[in-house]
Order: structure tokens, then C-alpha cells, then sequence
């Protein structure tokens, strides 16, 4: 693991990467998305895992996202994603639904290093009409009448997220957030940003080994101290509902959004008011 500057760290991103981001509930990696726009990022894949917000939704507006798979959008309590609305509506970026246990578990199949793995609850969902790379068989070992879905494994480029904190050998805490440990395993590289480092091994404590994910999957980490907001982090800090506010209001048009960044993300990092 390696301890990096945050402009280092969104460096290591390639232009065209499939990237999987948390949703605003489950330390979403906002400053890390900022300065994904800061550095111009292009053509970014994103994988929201399982729904998306506010970074998508700056990453998207910010002209650095082709595509989006995820099963939802939005700013929760503010509303829609304005910017992912826009684009496409003007077909600026491509949509490609899923379900949340459908991405889940083709992360989980990555994980597991297998091809594919079933999944029931899509069956007689339309969502099937849309996604022909999900297939259905019947079911090798019932006598008969018993299809099943078959989802692809899906292994991010990169998964990244922001966590509480990091020790020095590169293990993270996450908490109960299982689910980034699923996309950690699932990558192909974890880039994750964190408040603190803290003094000794989180795996070789009792309390809190079983929410870290190990340094083995971690390539790099950066401080990005409050890097969740305006979305809350565990029980550190709570969601800033008024920036959410503002952000949904300025992002509705092209020049409100300019303004956004113009004072948010390219002027400086964002400063969040404590």
C-alpha cells in the first residue's frame, strides 16, 4: 500500500477505467471525485454499487462520464440527479439498469473468481428485455420448469471509496459496510481515501478486524479528512442536507453547475463547514 497526496491518488486513474463508487449512504468517496475533475478525467465507466449520487452526478456533469450502470440515480432527499437527468436526456452519456442484488452479485461472482452465478428475484422483471448479457437457463438440476438467471461476473477496474481510517500497513475500517469489501475483492485495484491514519494493526484487533478490509486489496490511500461530504461518514459526520440543497438547485442548469465547480472543486478543494 502506498500513501499518497489526493491529486496522486486521482492520478492512478486512467482515462476509459470502469470505476465502482458506493452510493451516499456507504462512504461514497466525494473529494476523491473532485479531484477526479480537477485531474480531467475522461470517459470514466462508472459502476454504482448499487445505486449512485452525488459523485456521479459531479463526475457526470463535469463532462468526465461516458456510462453509468447502476440501479438508480438520484440526491435522495433533494431530489433528482440534475446533471445525470441532462445528459441523458441529450444522449451524452449511455444508462444501463440493473437491479441491486443484480450488481451485488456479479460483484460477488468476481470475488468468488468464477464466470457467472445465478440470481431468481429479475424473473419476469422487463429489466431482462435490456440486458441480453444476462442469460436464462433452466435450471441444470431440477427435473424441469425451473429457470434461473445467469449474471456475468463484473470486476471493476477500479473500486474506490472513502473510509474512516487506515492504519499503517494500508488495512481500512469500514465498519459494518461489507459491501466494500465485496468491491475491493471484486477489483482489479482499490484506491481509497480516509480521514485519519491510525498507530498499529486494525486486523490484529478484536473489535474492529471484522469491519477492515485488508491491505492485500488496498493499491493506495490518501487523507482526504471529511472526503464523505456533503454525505455523512459513519457516525463522524452527518450528511449536509444544505449542501445537498444548493448543489441540486445550481446543478439544474449548465451555468449554475459552472458555478458549482467554479467555487466547490476547481478553485480549491471543497471546505465543509464543521
Amino acid at each position: 500500500m502506498s500513501l499518497l497526496p489526493l491529486d496522486r491518488l486521482a492520478a492512478l486513474v486512467p482515462d476509459g477505467a470502469l470505476l465502482a463508487l458506493p452510493p451516499d449512504n456507504s462512504l461514497t468517496p466525494s473529494e476523491f471525485a473532485r479531484a477526479l475533475v480537477r485531474a480531467g478525467k475522461k470517459n470514466l465507466r462508472l459502476l454504482g454499487v448499487p445505486v449512485s449520487g452525488y459523485a456521479t452526478d459531479l463526475l457526470i456533469g463535469a463532462g468526465a462520464v461516458v456510462s453509468v450502470q447502476s440501479s438508480g440515480v438520484s440526491l435522495g432527499e433533494a431530489g433528482f440527479a440534475p446533471r445525470f437527468t441532462a445528459a441523458l436526456k441529450a444522449g451524452a452519456i449511455t444508462m444501463t439498469d440493473a437491479t441491486c442484488p443484480a450488481i451485488h452479485t456479479m460483484l460477488q461472482a468476481a470475488e468468488k473468481g468464477v464466470p457467472f452465478i445465478p440470481l431468481r428475484g429479475v424473473l419476469g422483471s422487463d429489466i431482462l428485455v435490456h440486458r441480453p448479457d444476462w442469460r436464462v437457463i433452466d435450471n441444470p438440476f431440477a427435473a424441469s420448469g425451473d429457470p434461473i438467471v445467469l449474471l456475468p461476473a463484473l470486476s471493476p477496474d477500479i473500486a474506490a471509496f472513502h473510509a474512516l481510517e487506515a492504519d499503517q500497513d494500508g488495512n481500512v475500517y469500514v465498519g459494518r459496510r461489507h459491501e466494500l469489501a465485496t468491491m475491493a475483492h471484486a477489483a482489479r485495484r482499490s484506491l481509497v481515501t480516509v480521514e485519519r491514519i491510525v498507530p498499529g494493526n486494525l486486523l490484529e484487533d478484536e473489535r474492529r478486524a471484522a469491519g477492515t478490509i485488508s491491505a492485500t486489496y488496498i493499491e493506495a490511500v490518501a487523507i482526504a479528512e471529511r472526503g464523505a461530504w456533503p454525505a455523512a461518514l459513519l457516525d463522524e459526520y452527518s450528511a449536509d442536507a444544505a449542501h445537498y440543497a444548493e448543489y441540486a438547485r445550481l446543478a439544474k442548469t449548465e451555468d449554475g453547475f459552472r458555478a458549482y465547480l467554479d467555487r466547490y472543486v476547481l478553485a480549491a478543494p471543497a471546505r465543509a463547514a464543521e
